[in-house]
C-alpha cells in the first residue's frame, strides 16, 4: 500500500474500518516508546478524522537498559498529557540482560494494562519495514515456511494496524504533521535487526530488487495463507488417520500416516506434538518421520523434552513420558476371604478373593484349588513364562498377541504363586494346570478401583 503523508489518515481509516477491531467507546492501549513509528501511531489514532471515539491508553516501558530511558519516560508523560491520553508506565528492575528477555517482559506488562484498563487490544507500531527485516532475519537463520510469515496483524491481545503502510509513508506523515520524538542511541549500534534495517535492505532494494521490502512483506502474506490453508486442512486429515486420545498424548493409525507423503506426515506429526506442549526441531521432525516407516512395535525414539513417539502395534502414539509411583503388590496369605488395592504403572486395582463366587470364572474372576499360598498379584517382570497348553511362553508374547497396547503391559496384573508361577495374566489368560488338593479353593477378582 502505497500513498504520500497527507493521503496516510484516509488509507489508515479505511484499513482500521475493514479490520472490524475497534468500535465507538472502545478503550485502546497504545504502546508508546517515544520512538517516531510508536509517535505516529499515536497521533494517527487520536486525530484521525472519522475514527471512533475511543480512549487511548498510553503505555510506556523505560527499560533501564541505558542512561538516558528515564528521560525517555519523562517525555512520553507529556506526550500523553499534551494529547489528553491516560498514561501507565514501569520501569523495569532490574533491567533485562537480552532483547528477547525485554521483549517478553515488556508484552507481558502490556497485557497487564490492557486487561485492568479493559481494553480490546494493545497497539503497536509496527510497519511493512519492520516485517520485511523479520522475514529477511528469520530466512538466513533458516527458517520453515511458518517462519516466513513474520509478524501477524493480529494475535491474542495484540494489534498492528500499521503493518501494510512503509517507514517512508510514515516518515512523511510525521513530517508533515511537524511530528517529535525521541531517538534511540541503540538504533545504531551494529546489532543483527540494525544491520538489516540500516545496510542490508536499503542496499537489497538498490542493487539487487527495486521495492525488495515490499516484496518480503508479499513473501510473508504468501507463508500466511499456505500456513493457514494447512491450518484448515490438519484436523480433518488426524480423523482421516482415526486420531484417538491416550492416557498422556495422542494416537495415530501407523498405516493412514504412512500413506500420506512425508510433508503431511511431518505436519501431523508437529501437530501432535504442540498438543502436549512439545514444537519439534527440524531434526526431530525428520527422524520421527523417517520412524513411522521403519520403527518396530514396542520401539520409540525421543522427540525432546519429555515427549517420545512410540510404535504400538498398529499405532503411533506421541506422549509424555510420566513418572509412575512405584508400583504396590497385594499379597494373599491363604484360602479365606480379604481384599486389596493394587498399583500397577499407576494404575490402581480392587483385589478381592473368597472360597466361593457367585461369578464365572470369564468375568474377571481366577479359581482354582491347591495352589501354593501365599499369592501375589503384581505386574509383568522380565523372564515372566507362563504354562500353555503346547509348554510355556513368555507373558510378554502373551501380551503382543492379545494385542495389548504396550503403555497398558506393564499395568496388566499378574497372579503368580509363592514360586513365581503365573497362574493367571488378568483379562488376557490362565496358565494350564491342574488342581492340587489339600488347600480348598481360591477364588480371586480383580477389577479397576476406579470402576469400583
Amino acid at each position: 500500500m502505497t500513498g504520500s503523508g497527507s493521503r496516510l489518515p484516509q488509507l489508515f481509516l479505511r484499513h482500521v474500518r475493514r479490520s472490524g477491531i475497534i468500535r465507538r467507546g472502545d478503550v485502546l492501549v497504545v504502546a508508546l516508546s517515544g520512538g517516531r513509528d510508536s509517535v505516529t501511531l499515536a497521533h494517527l489514532l487520536r486525530f484521525t478524522p472519522g475514527l471512533p471515539r475511543l480512549t487511548l491508553v498510553a503505555a510506556h516501558v523505560d527499560h533501564g537498559m541505558r542512561p538516558d530511558s528515564e528521560g525517555d519516560a519523562a517525555w512520553v508523560r507529556g506526550l500523553a498529557a499534551a494529547w489528553s491520553l491516560n498514561h501507565r508506565a514501569t520501569r523495569l528492575d532490574p533491567p533485562s540482560a537480552s532483547e528477547e528477555e525485554a521483549r517478553r517482559r515488556r508484552y507481558a506488562f502490556l497485557e497487564e494494562v490492557r486487561v485492568s484498563e479493559g481494553a480490546v487490544v494493545v497497539a503497536t507500531a509496527h510497519h511493512a519495514d519492520d516485517q520485511a527485516e523479520t522475514v529477511l532475519f528469520r530466512a538466513a537463520r533458516g527458517s520453515g515456511l511458518a517462519g516466513l510469515q513474520g509478524i501477524r496483524e493480529r494475535k491474542p491481545g495484540v494489534w498492528r494496524p500499521l503493518l501494510p503502510f512503509s517507514g517512508e509513508e510514515l516518515r512523511a506523515y510525521a513530517d508533515a504533521m511537524r511530528l517529535s520524538w525521541r531517538e534511540d542511541p541503540t538504533n545504531r549500534e551494529p546489532l543483527p535487526r540494525n544491520v538489516l534495517r540500516r545496510e542490508i535492505l536499503p542496499r537489497l532494494g538498490q542493487a539487487v530488487a527495486p521495492g525488495a521490502s515490499r516484496a518480503l512483506a508479499r513473501l510473508a502474506r504468501l507463508a500466511r495463507d499456505d500456513e493457514e490453508g494447512w491450518e484448515s486442512l490438519v484436523p480433518g486429515l488426524l480423523e482421516g488417520a482415526d486420531l484417538r486420545r491416550e492416557p498422556a498424548g495422542w494416537s495415530l493409525n501407523r498405516a493412514a500416516l504412512e500413506s500420506l507423503h512425508p510433508a503431511v506426515r511431518a505436519r501431523l506429526l508437529r501437530a501432535l506434538a504442540r498438543r502436549v506442549d512439545l514444537t519439534p526441531s527440524e531434526a526431530g521432525t525428520r527422524l520421527a518421520v523417517e520412524f513411522t516407516s521403519s520403527g518396530a512395535s514396542g520401539r520409540w525414539i525421543p522427540m525432546g523434552g519429555n515427549v517420545r513417539l512410540v510404535r504400538d502395534l498398529d499405532r503411533l502414539r506421541i506422549e509424555r513420558v510420566v513418572e509412575h509411583p512405584p508400583d504396590e503388590n497385594v499379597t494373599i496369605p491363604g484360602p479365606g476371604e480379604g481384599s486389596g488395592r493394587a498399583l500397577l504403572g499407576g494404575r490402581g486395582f480392587l483385589v478381592t478373593w473368597s472360597r466361593t463366587t457367585d461369578a464365572s470364572e470369564g468375568e474377571g474372576v481366577f479359581g482354582a484349588a491347591g495352589v501354593r499360598f501365599p499369592l501375589t498379584v503384581r505386574g509383568p517382570r522380565p523372564g515372566d513364562r507362563m504354562a500353555v497348553e503346547y509348554g510355556t511362553k513368555k507373558v510378554k508374547k502373551l501380551l503382543l498377541e492379545a494385542r495389548v497396547p504396550s503403555g497398558e503391559r506393564r499395568r496388566t496384573p499378574l497372579l503368580v504363586d509363592d514360586e513365581g508361577v503365573v497362574l493367571w495374566v488378568a483379562g488376557v489368560r490362565r496358565a494350564r494346570r491342574r488342581d492340587g488338593g489339600g488347600q480348598g479353593r481360591i477364588f480371586v477378582r480383580i477389577t479397576d478401583a476406579e470402576s469400583d
